[in-house]
This record gives C-alpha cells, sequence and structure tokens, in this order.
C-alpha cells in the first residue's frame, strides 16, 4: 500500500483522496457531528436550567433559614 502512494503525485494524497472521502462519508460524518453538536447543545440547556433552578430556590428559602444549608 505504501509503494502506491509513494509513485503518485503530492495533489492525490492531499487533495484528491480527502475530496473523495468527504464525498463518500459525507452524509455520516455530517450527521455525527450534528447528533453530537446537538447533544452538547442540549446538556448546557440542562445544566442552565438546572443552575437557574438552584439559584430560585435558594433565592427564596435561603434568606429566612441558615439551617437548612447545612443539611445539604
Amino acid at each position: 500500500m505504501r509503494e502506491t502512494f509513494a509513485g503518485m503525485p503530492w495533489w492525490v494524497k492531499w487533495v484528491a483522496i480527502p475530496l473523495l472521502v468527504l464525498f463518500v462519508f459525507g452524509g455520516v460524518i455530517t450527521s455525527i457531528l450534528g447528533a453530537l453538536i446537538s447533544f452538547v447543545f442540549k446538556l448546557l440547556l440542562f445544566v442552565g436550567l438546572v443552575a437557574g433552578l438552584v439559584f430560585i430556590v435558594k433565592k427564596f428559602t435561603g434568606s429566612g433559614t441558615k439551617s437548612s444549608s447545612r443539611d445539604w
């Protein structure tokens, strides 16, 4: 395999073959990246919502009772 690529010009190794890979597997790469980005967005949204909920609960319930913070 190495001897096959050794005789090829540089543009075949560095331009044509990567373009063929993108052409053949582009849909798979796009769907994997889309799913990964969607997962990260949903994870960040979840973390933000939980942080907001904790902030609201502590704001309304934490001002009067100091002993409840020790229970955590």
